[in-house]
C-alpha cells in the first residue's frame, strides 16, 4: 500500500519498459575521507548497471553524441548534527556539458521526485529530454541518501513484498482492517530491524544539507536546480536553508507546502479523480467508439464495477499472481500521470473487462518498484522512511474511518485508497519532524514555480501556494494547462522556452505567464 506522497512519482519509464516487453509477446569509487568533506575529490568513472536497490537494469547508453555517462561517490555525514562523525555515500551521476567551455555556467543537479526515486537511473533515462540545458551545464543527479546506492533503506524482501501488495488497502470489515494494520506493522518492523542506522536521518532536510556539499564539491558557487515532484520540496527547503546558495531554480509538479499529510491525501484523492473524468471525456470524444463506455460517467462506473468485481474475485495478472482490487487501483492511478499512458490504461481495462489483468499489473507493478525479473527496487521503502521522518501527524484507523465521507466525496474511485495509506507511518520507529516543511526563503533569487492544471499527483493549487510561501520576489508562477504530472516534459514549446530562457540565459518569465 503506498504512502500518500507515494503517488507524488510514477516510475514512469519503468512503466514504458514493462508494458514494451508485455505488450510486444552509480556506483564509481570516491577516494577516502577527508577531514574536510568539502574538499573531497570526486573519481567519476563509467557508470555500472544499477543495483536491484535501483530498479536493475543495464548500464546507461551512451549519450546521444557518444559521450558516456560518469558516476561517482560523495561522502557525506551521516548525522548533520555531527557532521565529524561517520559518513555515507551518496550516488552521484553526470553528462558533462556539451558546449563551448566558455559558455558553460556551471552543474545542474537534478531531483525526479518520490521520495525515494532514483536519480542515477532517471537521468539517463530521460538524458535527450535536457539536451538544450547540457550545452551550458553539466546535468548532475543522485540517488537521495536512503535511496538506491546511497544507503538504501531496506525492509521486506521481494517475495514479501508481492504479498503486501497483494493485501485489501481498502477494508470493508473489521477483519480486513485488522490484517491491514498488522501487515504496516511488519513492515515498519522490517524496516526498523533492517535499516536501524539510516532511518533517523533520511529527512528532507537532511537531503538539503548533502545538496549544498554537493554544490560545493562540485565547484559552483550556486546550485543551479531543476527539481521535479517531491523535488520542488526538496528545492525549497533547499532554498529555506541556503538562500544565499541559490542559482537558477526551476520547480515543476509542484508540491504545497503548506498541507500536512493528510491534506495532501484529500488532496491527491480529487487530483487524481480529475484525471480520471478528464481520462474519461477523452476517450469518449474520440471519432472512433470508446472501447471502455459511451458515456465519461459510463467508463467511470464500469471501472467502479471492475473494482467491486475485483473485491470478491481477483482476475490472473501477472503470472503467478491475480489481479486484485488494490493492484488495478495503483494501476489505474499509475497510468494517469501521464496522458502518453492513456492508451495502455484503455487496453488494460478492456482485457481486465474480458478476464485478463496483466497491463493492469504492469502498471501497478511499476508503482510499486517492481521489474519483469520480480525484483523490487526500494522505492516503496526509501518512500516511507523519508515521508515518516518528515511528516509529524500520525493516524489510526478510528481517525481514518472517521474521514472516509470526505475523501469518498473526493474521489469515489481513489478516496479509501488514499485515506487507508495514511496509516503506513502509525507505528513508524521515528518521530516526524514537522506539519508541514519550511520553504521561506527571504532574500533568495527568483524561483520559476510551474503548476499543471490537470496534474493529478501534485494538484495546481500547490503551485500558487508555493509561491506564497517561498516570499515575496521569491517564487515565479506559470501555468500549464494540460493533462499529466508536471509541465517540461509535456514537450509544451511555451513551457520549455520558458524554462530554457531562464536556465540558460536568466530571463525570467512575467510572473502569470499561461501556456497552453
Amino acid at each position: 500500500m503506498p504512502n500518500p506522497s507515494r503517488l507524488r512519482a510514477a516510475a514512469l519509464t519503468a512503466t514504458a519498459l514493462a508494458l514494451s516487453v508485455l505488450l510486444a509477446g552509480c556506483g564509481g569509487g570516491s577516494q577516502e575521507d577527508d577531514e574536510d568533506l568539502t574538499g573531497q575529490k570526486l573519481d567519476w568513472k563509467d557508470c555500472p548497471a544499477p543495483s536491484e536497490a535501483e530498479g536493475g537494469g543495464a548500464a546507461p547508453s551512451p549519450l546521444p553524441d557518444g559521450d558516456a555517462w560518469q558516476c561517482a561517490t560523495m561522502r557525506a555525514p551521516l548525522d548533520w548534527d555531527d557532521p565529524e562523525g561517520d559518513t555515507i555515500g551518496l550516488a552521484l551521476i553526470r553528462a558533462e556539458a556539451s558546449g563551448a567551455a566558455d559558455r558553460r555556467i556551471g552543474s545542474l543537479v537534478f531531483n525526479f521526485g518520490g521520495p525515494g526515486g532514483s536519480g542515477v537511473t532517471t537521468l539517463p533515462a530521460f538524458g535527450q529530454d535536457y539536451a538544450k540545458l547540457r550545452t551550458r551545464y553539466d546535468l548532475v543527479s543522485f540517488d537521495p541518501r536512503g535511496v538506491g546506492r546511497s544507503d538504501p533503506v531496506e525492509c521486506l524482501d521481494d517475495e514479501q513484498l508481492d504479498t503486501y501488495f497483494q493485501q485489501d488497502a481498502t477494508p470493508d470489515d473489521r477483519a480486513e482492517r485488522t490484517e491491514l494494520v498488522d501487515n504496516t506493522e511488519k513492515f515498519n518492523a522490517a524496516c526498523a530491524k533492517n535499516s536501524k542506522q539510516i532511518l533517523p536521518h533520511v529527512r528532507t532536510t537532511d537531503a538539503a544539507r548533502d545538496m549544498d556539499l554537493m554544490r560545493q564539491v562540485l565547484g559552483d558557487d550556486e546550485l543551479h536546480y531543476f527539481g521535479i515532484s517531491y523535488g520542488t520540496e526538496l528545492g525549497g527547503v533547499y532554498a529555506h536553508l541556503f538562500p544565499k546558495h541559490v542559482g537558477r531554480a526551476v520547480f515543476d509538479a509542484v508540491v504545497d507546502p503548506t498541507q500536512t499529510a493528510e491534506q495532501s491525501s484529500l488532496g491527491q484523492a480529487k487530483g487524481f479523480q480529475l484525471a480520471l473524468d478528464n481520462f474519461a471525456e477523452d476517450c469518449v470524444s474520440k471519432t472512433e467508439d470508446c472501447p471502455v463506455g459511451d458515456t465519461a460517467e459510463d467508463v467511470k462506473t464500469r471501472i467502479a464495477r471492475l473494482l467491486k468485481d475485483l473485491d470478491r474475485k481477483p482476475i490472473p495478472g501477472v503470472f503467478p499472481r491475480e489481479l486484485t482490487e488494490t493492484a488495478a487501483t495503483g494501476g489505474i492511478a499509475q497510468a494517469l500521470y501521464s496522458k502518453d499512458f492513456w492508451e495502455y490504461l484503455t487496453e488494460g481495462l478492456e482485457q481486465a473487462y474480458d478476464g485478463d489483468g496483466r497491463v493492469l499489473m504492469v502498471l501497478s507493478d511499476a508503482l510499486n518498484g517492481r521489474n519483469e525479473d520480480g525484483e523490487y527496487s526500494n522505492i516503496t521503502a526509501a518512500n516511507v522512511a523519508i515521508n515518516c521522518a518528515d511528516d509529524k501527524p500520525r493516524y489510526d484507523p478510528a481517525y481514518v474511518e472517521g474521514k472516509l465521507p470526505a475523501f469518498r466525496d473526493a474521489s469515489p474511485l481513489f478516496g479509501d485508497y488514499l485515506a487507508w495509506s495514511m496509516l503506513s507511518c502509525t507505528d513508524w520507529p521515528v518521530a516526524g519532524a514537522a506539519d508541514h516543511p519550511d520553504v521561506s526563503a527571504p532574500g533568495a533569487p527568483p524561483i520559476l514555480v510551474i503548476g499543471n492544471t490537470g496534474d493529478p499527483a501534485t494538484p495546481y493549487e500547490g503551485a500558487g501556494r508555493m509561491v506564497d510561501a517561498l516570499g515575496k520576489g521569491v517564487g515565479v508562477e506559470l501555468t500549464y494547462k494540460g493533462q499529466g504530472h508536471g509541465a517540461y516534459d509535456s514537450k509544451n514549446r511555451c513551457v520549455q522556452d520558458a524554462v530554457h530562457g531562464y536556465l540558460l540565459d536568466g530571463r525570467v518569465p512575467a510572473a502569470g505567464t499561461v501556456c497552453s
